[in-house]
This record gives C-alpha cells, sequence and structure tokens, in this order.
C-alpha cells in the first residue's frame, strides 16, 4: 500500500498529515511570492520617482511698495504772495461783495504750502477800524496743503460776505445775529491773509 496515502511511523497518521499540510502551505507560500517577484520585473517594477516638486528653504521675496510721492519742501519765507479779490468794486444797495484770493508762487521751484480755511483770513475794515473778519465765527475749518508750481497762481473759491460786523474772541454776537454794515456810498477795504502771508496791499470797494 502507498505510503503517500498511508504514512507510516510510529506516531498517529494525523501527524504525518498536519506535517505534510504545513510543508505544502509553505511551497505554496515561496512560490507565489516568486511568482511575484518575477512578474515584477517582468513589467519593469521599479518605484515611479516622485513627482511634488521638493520645497524650497529660501523665502519668497517679500512684496515692497513704491514709496509715496511727496509736495516737496515747504515753501521758503518771501516767495508766497496773496492777493484779496472782490467780484466788483461797487456794489448796488444790499448786494453782498463775493470775496476770494489768490496765491502766487513766485519763487522758481516748486513748494508746498498749507492754504486750507484754516490758515486763511479775510478782513473787511473801513477807515481804521476793523469791521469783519472771516474767523470771529468761523466753524469748521478745514486744512489744505498744495504743491505751488513757480510762477503758478491758486484762486480760492468766493462766497459772499453777509455786509454784517463781528468781533474777535465773542461768540455771542454770531449766535445773537450780527449787526449790519453802514452802506449808502460807504468805502470799504478787504485784506486777506494766509498761512502767516498777508496781502501786500488791500482791496477797496464801495457799498451804495
Amino acid at each position: 500500500m502507498s505510503t503517500l496515502k498511508h504514512p507510516v511511523g510510529p506516531q498517529p497518521s494525523s501527524t504525518y498529515w498536519r506535517r505534510r499540510l504545513v510543508v505544502g502551505i509553505g511551497l505554496l507560500a515561496v512560490i507565489i511570492v516568486i511568482i511575484l517577484i518575477v512578474s515584477r520585473l517582468g513589467s519593469g517594477g521599479t518605484p515611479a520617482a516622485d513627482t511634488k516638486p521638493a520645497s524650497s528653504s529660501t523665502p519668497a521675496p517679500e512684496a515692497t511698495e513704491e514709496p509715496a510721492a511727496t509736495d516737496g519742501a515747504a515753501c521758503a519765507d518771501g516767495v508766497v504772495s496773496v492777493v484779496p479779490i472782490t467780484d466788483q468794486d461797487s456794489y448796488a444797495a444790499g448786494a453782498q461783495p463775493l470775496l476770494s484770493l489768490s496765491i502766487t508762487n513766485t519763487g522758481t521751484t516748486a513748494c508746498s504750502f498749507a492754504a486750507g480755511s484754516d490758515v486763511q483770513e479775510y478782513i473787511v475794515s473801513s477807515g481804521e477800524e476793523r469791521i469783519w473778519s472771516s474767523k470771529d465765527c468761523q466753524s469748521a475749518p478745514v486744512a489744505d496743503v498744495r504743491t505751488l508750481e513757480p510762477g503758478a497762481t491758486l484762486t480760492t473759491t468766493p462766497f459772499a460776505w453777509g455786509l454784517t460786523r463781528s468781533e474777535p474772541d465773542n461768540p455771542a454776537i454770531c449766535e445773537a445775529g450780527q449787526p449790519t454794515v453802514i452802506t449808502g456810498g460807504a468805502t470799504y477795504r478787504l485784506g486777506v491773509s494766509v498761512n502767516g502771508v498777508e496781502s501786500a496791499d488791500d482791496k477797496t470797494f464801495l457799498l451804495n
């Protein structure tokens, strides 16, 4: 009788069958590993190269802002002139003069100059008497720095003078209603100053 089907030995036959089963499983595992290796080599089983780019240790350059444009150096003393302006030389009864001023850079280079309403003053006088000032009852003044080109002239927006009087450091007169001035052929003068620069001459006008 064949010993392949009926193993012979001192131990029970079930023991030999378990040994054969273990050996068979081991041989099967070895065969499977060999098949996998052969098939991997046949298909070019070299691991694919990593296509992810390597990170760089050099930081990206930071964005830089362009330097802000400057208005240039402040205007030197004596290069700015201011001139008072009225829209007419003579006014009919009850007409309100429109007041404005001009600012001129008489120098040879551009310069910056504070020219806002916070540093402007219009003064109306008659003879030696101070009649009215734009500073006496001013509210919400506005700062404004301008670049003045050489030889260029800036002119402010005209505003109406209400033919009234005012007093410095007396806000009560502004709230209670300012008294009106004398007309009927009276002569008045307008002087102006901007940022400490005063007009060289006053502008004379007539109120009929």
